[in-house]
């Protein structure tokens, strides 16, 4: 492989100049998988990187998707946790011994506004942005190049499933990628405030995201917690337009019901809790209907999710959610990263025993 030294990228015309290329390497690259030793002197980050308690890099690639590697570790031991563009987390929290190097390997989505769809929170900066935290947060080099072909998995749902751009808001969806392995990718279109009428009718949300989709590309339809008022006809009628729409453009509609909220009567979740709207619809049960009549893929997230908050409870489940004294503002909708997190972890158990398209590349 042809190893190449950059600088940083400047923001604006060296995209194409990156797609001519096909690849951007800003150091050499450990053996993959491997932990190496290596010299006792510290080294210098990669051209485009800066920071020491947080480093960043920014490469200013253009929308598309990319394979990135990173190696991490160095002369003195560390723990390095990294996320890509919007929060999204993709390596856990991850401990190097002193004078070791591991590298890791992942495919990124990148696109403008790179968080929510419509640029609530901001839209972020162009290119490709990395953030590696934790503990001693150490980053040996890191190489970048566009994705060939890659499965891609696309996400329309609302707030509990979009890229949260500031904590402690957190959707299942951005911490979902850390367990998706090279060769496929998470495209996250989730949008807050979106209901299953307003995903439709919105441009920059399923107009946008079918003029991506390709044959056997997996899209999985979350929509609920917005459809308070939303009658039982106007529900299937928006969900199987949107399985139509899906389908027609060769790719794999899956169908996700909404996550609980943490409403709780005594030891048991409420209606509300479980999705029964405002006008008496059973959200969860129609789309579970809509599935069964258009041989859909279903992933009941309201059972895994009402099964797992009631098995810990009025007070324990709160961590799931958001709470005062640890986030300084309650919720009992949104995640937390821990329930962020946990809910990701139910839904790609449920794409494992049904072997749906993304199960295959998951680590």
């Amino acid at each position: 492989m042809t190893v190449m030294n950059m600088p940083p990228e400047r923001r604006g015309g060296h995209a194409a100049r990156l797609a001519t290329a096909g690849l951007l390497t800003l150091a050499a690259l450990a053996c993959s998988g491997v932990a190496q030793h290596v010299a006792a002197a510290p080294q210098a980050l990669p051209a485009g990187c800066s920071g020491t308690s947080v480093i960043t890099c920014h490469y200013g690639v253009a929308p598309g998707n990319y394979d990135v590697t990173v190696s991490i570790g160095g002369a003195s031991a560390g723990q390095t946790e990294m996320w890509a563009e919007s929060r999204r987390l993709m390596l856990p929290a991850t401990g190097t011994a002193a004078g070791a190097v591991t590298t890791h390997s992942f495919t990124v989505n990148v696109r403008q506004p790179e968080g929510q769809p419509t640029g609530q929170g901001g839209t972020g900066n162009p290119g490709l942005d990395l953030r590696f935290t934790g503990s001693g947060p150490q980053v040996s080099a890191v190489s970048v190049k566009p994705a060939a072909q890659p499965l891609v998995a696309y996400l329309a749902g609302d707030s509990t499933v979009c890229d949260q751009p500031a904590a402690p808001y957190t959707g299942w969806g951005q911490m979902i990628t850390s367990s998706v392995r090279p060769g496929a990718v998470i495209a996250n279109y989730g949008d807050s405030g979106e209901s299953s009428g307003s995903f439709i009718s919105n441009s920059a949300l399923l107009p946008a995201l079918l003029a991506k989709v390709k044959a056997n590309d997996p899209v999985f339809i979350q929509f609920g917690h917005n459809d308070k008022q939303t009658s039982a006809s106007a529900y299937r009628n928006n969900l199987t337009t949107m399985i139509s729409r899906v389908r027609g453009k060769g790719g794999v509609p899956v169908l996700v019901t909404p996550p609980v909220r943490r409403l709780f009567d005594g030891n048991r979740l409420t209606s509300t809790a479980l999705h029964v709207n405002g006008v008496g619809v059973n959200l969860p049960a129609e789309m579970r209907a809509v599935g069964a009549a258009q041989r859909v893929p279903v992933i009941d997230l309201t059972a895994r999710s009402k099964t797992l908050v009631e098995s810990l409870g009025p007070s324990a489940s709160a961590q799931l959610f958001l709470r005062s004294s640890v986030d300084g503002v309650t919720d009992n909708t949104h995640f937390s990263q821990y329930g962020a997190t946990r809910m990701g972890g139910l839904l790609l158990q449920a794409v494992r025993e049904q072997n749906l398209p993304l199960a295959a590349h998951l680590r």
